[in-house]
């Protein structure tokens, strides 16, 4: 079972280096969006420390939303998700594989440019140290929890629009804890709190996801 879950990733990883245009543009795409509110807002840095939070963590969102569409539909067409649901080992295990192999092409990479882009908005080395934080706990959940929307509309038209009307509500709370941990560190509250909360999304997610993207998926391919 170890074996099949560390061949899918480093097969989903190989994919993904070999069509790099797909993974830079959800990286540039959270890029140019944080980027563009300092620009269009001027040099107030009070006001930019105030909206980084949550500028950032839409972002994120929006970026993870922009590689949903992808993540199983390349297996749909080339008859590998036929493969994946044949095969001995069970299929919330590869899925499980698939999901960390996406995060670490499209979530890792948001974690490690943020402190760069922190900088654009004046925050502190505690503030960016905790955005960090928040990304790294919340960027998988977002991977997690939008898996399951991406297996339900896999195959038909207009997937994309349907993903972003299910999982939508779903990355809510993902949102607000993770934002609301950055404010709290930045107004000298602490935020543990929300951190906890944002922990347990993503235990919860971990335990969840899985088995109800490989249930999607089963759907899907009938």
């Amino acid at each position: 079972m170890f074996n099949a879950f560390r061949t899918i990733i480093m097969r989903d990883l190989l994919l993904a280096m070999r069509r790099r245009s797909d993974v830079l543009t959800t990286l540039f795409f959270f890029v140019i969006v944080v980027s563009l509110f300092p620009l269009g807002i001027g040099p107030e840095l009070n006001t930019l420390r105030l909206i980084a939070p949550g500028v950032f963590w839409v972002a994120a969102l929006l970026a993870s939303m922009l590689a949903l569409e992808k993540l199983f539909f390349v297996d749909y067409q080339d008859g590998a998700l036929e493969q994946m649901l044949l095969a001995p080992q069970p299929l919330s295990v590869l899925v499980l594989g698939k999901l960390l192999a996406h995060w670490l092409v499209t979530g890792l990479p948001l974690v490690l440019l943020s402190p760069l882009l922190g900088l654009q908005y004046d925050l502190s080395t505690a503030t960016i140290g905790t955005m960090m934080l928040t990304l790294l706990i919340g960027t998988p959940a977002l991977s997690l929890i939008g898996a399951i929307g991406a297996a339900l509309t896999l195959g038909l038209r207009g997937g994309g629009v349907l993903v972003s009307l299910l999982v939508l509500p779903l990355y809510i709370p993902v949102l607000i804890f993770g934002a609301g941990a950055v404010e709290a560190e930045a107004s000298g509250l602490g935020g543990a709190g929300h951190l906890s909360m944002l922990g347990a999304i993503l235990l919860l997610a971990a335990l969840a996801a899985p088995l109800a993207t490989a249930a999607a998926l089963r759907i899907s391919a009938e």
